[in-house]
């Protein structure tokens, strides 16, 4: 899906995007409150400074993804590949970080200390949590 059509969706109030393909899309900035982006393709994408309050991003994948001051809070990451992303200044709190793979992440020990769940995480230097 072309990036100009995904936002146009969503501003006329579609939610529902799972299994989307918006690899290297420019997002950055964008308001995506309560999306649901289920297995959804953002590698590469930049997200810089989006909101994504409360949208579900369970399974997607943003590896390589910038995340750099987006909003995540509420967010449910559980399962998703974050290798490599930069999360950056992204607010995290309340997240759900259940099984997701942040190896190599730009992420910080506090930012991840403000998450609601990161059980069978896998942290940026590849140790996994309790």
């Amino acid at each position: 899906m072309k990036t100009q059509e995904f936002i146009r969706r969503y501003v006329k109030g579609e939610r529902h995007f799972s299994r989307v393909n918006l690899r290297r899309a420019d997002l950055s900035g964008a308001n995506l409150s309560g999306v649901d982006l289920r297995g959804a393709k953002l590698n590469g994408a930049d997200l810089s400074r989006a909101n994504l309050f409360g949208a579900n991003l369970n399974r997607a994948n943003l590896s390589g993804a910038d995340l750099s001051w987006a909003d995540l809070a509420w967010a449910n990451l559980s399962g998703t590949n974050l290798k490599g992303a930069d999360l950056s200044n992204a607010s995290l709190s309340w997240a759900r970080l259940n099984r997701a793979d942040l190896r190599g992440a730009k992420v910080t020990d506090e930012q991840l200390a403000r998450a609601k769940s990161l059980r069978r995480a896998t942290m940026p230097d590849g140790s996994k949590h309790a």
